[in-house]
């Protein structure tokens, strides 16, 4: 399959995932993003089992859950979305290291001076290639 260069969130999606991050402060957040060729149709916030403002873990069992759901409704996992609250919003080393599907996106969320601000990256090949992300109107 060919990298996505271009991931499409609707609105809604956005602000879920914007009042997780939130939610969490200070720690990281994380969760999924499922959908089709880029076109996100879910995103599911996941709980921090490592509790930490320089990390993050998806709690096993929701994670398991949460991909079982993903597949039971036919989509594809797109990529997965967490926080980095206290720095850039650039793949960390630890990021690149655990990174274990190429085919799934990280999409990274920031708090900056002037709000937050997210990058989405393909990791490939332990390279970050940064991606396209495009906020739709709500569905």
């Amino acid at each position: 399959m060919p990298p996505l260069e271009l991931l499409r969130i609707p609105a809604n999606l956005w602000q879920t995932m914007h009042d997780h991050v939130v939610a969490c402060l200070p720690e990281e957040a994380c969760g999924l993003l499922a959908g089709r060729d880029g076109l996100v149709t879910l995103a599911i916030p996941v709980e921090n089992a490592a509790h930490s403002p320089v990390r993050y873990r998806m709690e096993p069992r929701a994670q398991v859950g949460e991909l079982l759901s993903i597949e039971a409704r036919g989509l594809d996992l797109i990529g997965i979305y967490h926080s980095h609250p206290n720095g850039p919003a650039v793949p960390s080393a630890t990021d690149l290291a655990e990174a274990y599907d190429p085919e799934t996106l990280s999409l990274i969320w920031c708090s900056g001076r002037r709000g937050w601000s997210v990058r989405a990256f393909a990791l490939r090949g332990g390279q970050p290639t940064e991606v396209t992300v495009e906020v739709l109107p709500a569905e």
